[in-house]
C-alpha cells in the first residue's frame, strides 16, 4: 500500500477517518422498514416520526428529507404528517435481482440541529413471474438399449421470483417409460432429470411425445411448460464422458474479451460418427450465455463480454458434450470472477447552497455522500479539499460528509472559491474523483447603470407610422442579478409645451423608443426629452441620458395660392387694354408652400385657356403676360387655368383661375359683366375637381391661420418685453418682377413678420416652426389695400 503525499494533508485524513470509523460504531442499527413489490405510488410505509420518537412538527420545522445512497429516490417524506410513502411502482426483480433479502439503504436527514437516522426499506416478493423454459421444445435422442434408471437431464426454467414464489417442482403427464425427478443445485436452484422407467423399443415405437410442467410455490401457483420430442436411436452403447466432472477456475474481471476461460475435454470409446464430439453450453442463463461462449470442436471457453465483478461474482457454466450418436455427458465448469480496484469513489451531493452572503457566520455549504462499488481496501475511501481555504470538511456517519465555513467571508476580498473535494480510495492503484464546487460570495447594490452616450440624436421623417421605432439608448450596470438588471423610463418634462408620453413610448426592458404617432414637420422640427435607466436593487440607483429628436421635412403640403383669393366671396378680374403689347404684363399669381427646402420650389404652367395663344405664364415666378398682339376678334372675357406644382417627390399641385378682361382703357371704374347665370361654361371633369379641392384647401388654410394669429396674439400680450417686430411702411411696389427663383414670393413684397424669442430650460423643448400662414395674412392684407394691377376684386 502506499503512503499517501504529505500534500493531501496526511494529519487530516487521519483525523476525518477516525471520526468516520468512531462515529459509524456508534450510530444505532438502522430502521427496518418493509413494503411489498408493485405497491402503488403514494401506498403508506411507515410513519417516520414515531418511529424515530420525533414530534411531527419537528420534520417541518428541521427541513427533512429522505436520501437515498443511489442517485434515485423511491420514497418521499410527508413532513406535515410524518408519512413515509412509496413515490413510484418498485420491482424487486428489476431492483435485486435473484438476491434475497431485497433491502434498499436509505437515510433520514435533519437539519437546525443537523442529525442523520439510517434506515434500510425490504421489499417484500410477490408471485408475479411465471416459470418459463428458455425453449417451448427440448430433443433427446435415447437409444433403444438404454436400460430403465437411467438419467436423462433436461433445460431448466427460470423463475425471477425468490423465496417461496420461485420454481419449486416439475411433472410430466403419466408415461410408461419416463418419469420426472426434481434436482437441486448448490447455488439452490432447482432442475429437472428425466428417468427411463422401462425400456424403449424402436421397433414398437420410434418416437415419444412429452409435456414437462414447471411449478412454483405461489398462492395461486403459477407454471410454465415445454415440449420434450425423444428420439428412439439404435444402440449407441457409450455416451461422452469428461476428464473432470467439474472444472474450478479464477479469472481477474479485467480479463479482455476474446480471453480463454478453460479447456474442457471429453472423450467417446465409440468409433466413427458416434465417437465425434461436440461441445455446447447446458442449461445456461441469459447471463451466462451473454458472457461465455464454447468452441463447439476444440471444448475452449472464452469471453463474449467484459466481466464486471460488482455486478456477478460467480458463474457456474454447464457443458454438455455429444457424440454423433446422441449421446451426451455433461461437467460443470465454475468460474470465480476475482476483485481489481477498476471503480472509482462516488460522489453524491445531496444538499448544496451556492450563494453565501458576505460576513456571515459559520455555514454549511454542501452535504454529501461518497461510495465505492469495490471490496475491501479498494472500496475504502478518504476525503480532502485544498488547505487554503477558509472551508473545512465535518464526517457525520458511514460516508457522510457537511462542507462549512471557517468564518465570516469577506466579497471585498474575493468573491468567489472553487473548491475541490478529491475522494481517494486505498486501492492498489489508488483512483480518485474530484467533485469541484463553486461558492460565490453575494454582492451589494453600489453601481448606477451608465449609458453609452451622454446625448443621443434621433432623425425621424415627418407623417410617420405610430408605433414607428425611431432608436434605441442602452445603459450598463457593473452590479450582477437583480442589481444589474436595467429598467428605461420617460421623466416628465418641466414644462408643458408638449404632452411627452403622448409622443414617445420606450420598451422598460431593452431602451428601445418608439413614436405613438405620426409627427409633423411643420408642427415642429425638433423637440428632446430625458431617459431614466434605473437597476433592480434595493434601494434602487439611476442615471439619466438627454435624447434629442430631429424630425425630417416631407412633401405633404400643396402649394396655397395668396392671389388670386379663391375663397370665392368675390369676383376678382384683371384687365388688359387691347393696346397691349406682346409681354405686356397682366398679373402675376402668388403662392407659397408649407413644406420646406426643394419641397417649397414652385412652378407655374397654363393648364387651360379661353384662347390659348393669347397669354403665357413664367414658370417660375408666376407671372400672366400676352403672349400676342391683342386683336378685335379675340374674346372680351379671358378665363384662364394656371396650375401651381411644388418641387417635392412626388410634386403637389394647386389650380387656381383668373378672369381677364379685355377692355379700351382704364377709364372705366368697372365693367360691367354679363349674367352668369345665362353664360353657358363648358367645365370639364378635372376643372370640377381642381375647384373643389381649391375650396377645401384653402377652407383649411384660412382655418389655421386664424388660429395660429390668435395665439400668437395671445403670447405677444404675455411676452412683450421678449417680442421684436420687423416691418415697413409705404405704398406697396408697383411690379412683381423681382422673385427670387425659388417660386415663392419676391423679396419686394411688403409683409410684417413678428418674431417672439424665449424658450423653457427644462429638459424637454418644443423646437416651433415658422409656418407661412402670418406671412400668408400679412400678404392678403397688402393685396387688398395697394393692387399691384389693374382688376377689381372684391374682399370680405
Amino acid at each position: 500500500m502506499e503512503t499517501a503525499p504529505r500534500k493531501a494533508g496526511p494529519n487530516r485524513q487521519v483525523a476525518f477517518l477516525t471520526v468516520a470509523l468512531l462515529l459509524s460504531e456508534a450510530v444505532s442499527e438502522p430502521q427496518q422498514y418493509s413494503v411489498a413489490e408493485e405497491t402503488e405510488n403514494g401506498s403508506f410505509v411507515a410513519n417516520v416520526a414515531k418511529t424515530l420518537g420525533l414530534e411531527v412538527g419537528e420534520l417541518s420545522s428541521r427541513g427533512a428529507r429522505v436520501i437515498s445512497e443511489d442517485k434515485k429516490q423511491y420514497l418521499q417524506l410527508n413532513r406535515d404528517t410524518g408519512d413515509l410513502l412509496i413515490k413510484e411502482k418498485l420491482d424487486r426483480e428489476e431492483l435485486c435481482g435473484p438476491a434475497e433479502p431485497c433491502v434498499l439503504p436509505f437515510q433520514i436527514l435533519l437539519e437546525n440541529p443537523f442529525q442523520v437516522f439510517r434506515a434500510e426499506l425490504r421489499v417484500e416478493d410477490i408471485n408475479d413471474h411465471s416459470p418459463t423454459f428458455p425453449e417451448s421444445e427440448m430433443i433427446l435422442k435415447i437409444l433403444e438399449s438404454t436400460t430403465p434408471g437411467t438419467v436423462f437431464p433436461l433445460k431448466i426454467a427460470q423463475d425471477l421470483d425468490v423465496g417461496i414464489n420461485s420454481l419449486q417442482n416439475y411433472s410430466i403427464r403419466p408415461n410408461p417409460h419416463f418419469f420426472v425427478r426434481t434436482r437441486a443445485r448448490s447455488d439452490g436452484r432447482k432442475f429437472p432429470e428425466l428417468v427411463l422407467n422401462k425400456v424403449l423399443d424402436r421397433e414398437e415405437q420410434p418416437e415419444l411425445a412429452l409435456t414437462l410442467t414447471a411449478v412454483d410455490g405461489g398462492i395461486p401457483p403459477r407454471s410454465g411448460t415445454a415440449q420434450v420430442h425423444i428420439l428412439v436411436m439404435d444402440i449407441n452403447d457409450n455416451a461422452p464422458i469428461f476428464a473432470h466432472t467439474r472444472y474450478e477456475v479464477q479469472i481477474p474481471e479485467n480479463r479482455p474479451i476474446g480471453s480463454l476461460v478453460v479447456t474442457v475435454s471429453a472423450r467417446d470409446l465409440d468409433t466413427g460418427i458416434n465417437g465425434d464430439i461436440a461441445y455446447a453450453l447446458f442449461q445456461a442463463s441469459d447471463e451466462v450465455s451473454q458472457i461465455f461462449g464454447v468452441d463447439p470442436i476444440s471444448g475452449e471457453i472464452r469471453l463474449k463480454k467484459q466481466l464486471d465483478y460488482e455486478a456477478i461474482q460467480k458463474y457456474e457454466v454447464d457443458i454438455e458434450a455429444t457424440d454423433g450418436g446422441g449421446l451426451s455427458g455433461k461437467s460443470t465448469v465454475a468460474v470465480q470472477v476475482m476483485d481489481l480496484n477498476d471503480n472509482s469513489p462516488e460522489m453524491i451531493v445531496s444538499s448544496l447552497t451556492s450563494n453565501i452572503p458576505e460576513n456571515s457566520p459559520e455555514t454549511v455549504v454542501a452535504v454529501f455522500n461518497v461510495r465505492d462499488r469495490d471490496s475491501g481496501d479498494n472500496g475504502r475511501m478518504m476525503c480532502s479539499i485544498q488547505e487554503d481555504l477558509p472551508f473545512s470538511l465535518k464526517p457525520t456517519f458511514k460516508n457522510f460528509y457537511t462542507l462549512v465555513t471557517e468564518g465570516a467571508l469577506d466579497r471585498e476580498r474575493r468573491t468567489q472559491y472553487n473548491i475541490t473535494v478529491t475522494v481517494t480510495d486505498l486501492g492498489s492503484p489508488r483512483l480518485k474523483t474530484e467533485h469541484n464546487i463553486t461558492v460565490f460570495i453575494t454582492d451589494v447594490n453600489d453601481n448606477p447603470p451608465v449609458f453609452t452616450q451622454t446625448t443621443y440624436a434621433l432623425y425621424v421623417r415627418e407623417n410617420n407610422s405610430p408605433a414607428l421605432h425611431i432608436g434605441s439608448v442602452s445603459a450598463e450596470d457593473k452590479d450582477e442579478g437583480t442589481n444589474a438588471k436595467v429598467t428605461y423610463s420617460l421623466l416628465s418634462p418641466e414644462t408643458e409645451d408638449l404632452h411627452l408620453f403622448s409622443y414617445i413610448s420606450i420598451n422598460s426592458d431593452n431602451g428601445h423608443l418608439y413614436a405613438l404617432r405620426s409627427l409633423d414637420y411643420e408642427t415642429m422640427q425638433a423637440f428632446q426629452f430625458t431617459v431614466r435607466a434605473a437597476d433592480g436593487g434595493s434601494p434602487a440607483l439611476s442615471s439619466q441620458a438627454l435624447v434629442q429628436v430631429v424630425v425630417l421635412d416631407e412633401n405633404d403640403n400643396s402649394p396655397f395660392v395668396l392671389y388670386p383669393l379663391q375663397n370665392g366671396t368675390a369676383p376678382c378680374n384683371d384687365q388688359v387694354p387691347r393696346a397691349a403689347e406682346p409681354g405686356y404684363l397682366v398679373t402675376k399669381v402668388v403662392a407659397i408652400d408649407r413644406d420646406s427646402g426643394q419641397n417649397s420650389w414652385l412652378s407655374y404652367q397654363l393648364l387651360k385657356a379661353t384662347d390659348p395663344g393669347l397669354f403665357t405664364v413664367w414658370a417660375h415666378n408666376g407671372e400672366v403676360r400676352t403672349a400676342r398682339t391683342i386683336s378685335d376678334r379675340d374674346t372680351i372675357k379671358q378665363r384662364l387655368l394656371v396650375l401651381v406644382k411644388d418641387n417635392g417627390k412626388p410634386p403637389l399641385s394647386t389650380a387656381v383661375t383668373l378672369n381677364v378682361f379685355l377692355v379700351d382703357g382704364f377709364s372705366e371704374p368697372h365693367v360691367q359683366l354679363p349674367d352668369t347665370k345665362k353664360e353657358q361654361v363648358q367645365n370639364d371633369s378635372l376643372t370640377v375637381y381642381l375647384v373643389i379641392s381649391l375650396i377645401s384647401v384653402s377652407f383649411l388654410f384660412l382655418v389655421s391661420a386664424f388660429l395660429f394669429i390668435a395665439v400668437r396674439l395671445w403670447k405677444k400680450k404675455r411676452s412683450a418685453a421678449n417680442e421684436v417686430c420687423l416691418g415697413t411702411s409705404g405704398p406697396y411696389s408697383g411690379h412683381l418682377m423681382d422673385v427670387s427663383g425659388t417660386g415663392t414670393l419676391s423679396q419686394s413684397h411688403q409683409y410684417e413678420v413678428c418674431l417672439t424669442s424665449g424658450s423653457g430650460n427644462g429638459e424637454f423643448k418644443f423646437l416651433k416652426p415658422i409656418i407661412p400662414s402670418l406671412q400668408a395674412q400679412n400678404t392678403r392684407t397688402d393685396l387688398e389695400e395697394n393692387p399691384p394691377f389693374k382688376s377689381s376684386c372684391g374682399f370680405n
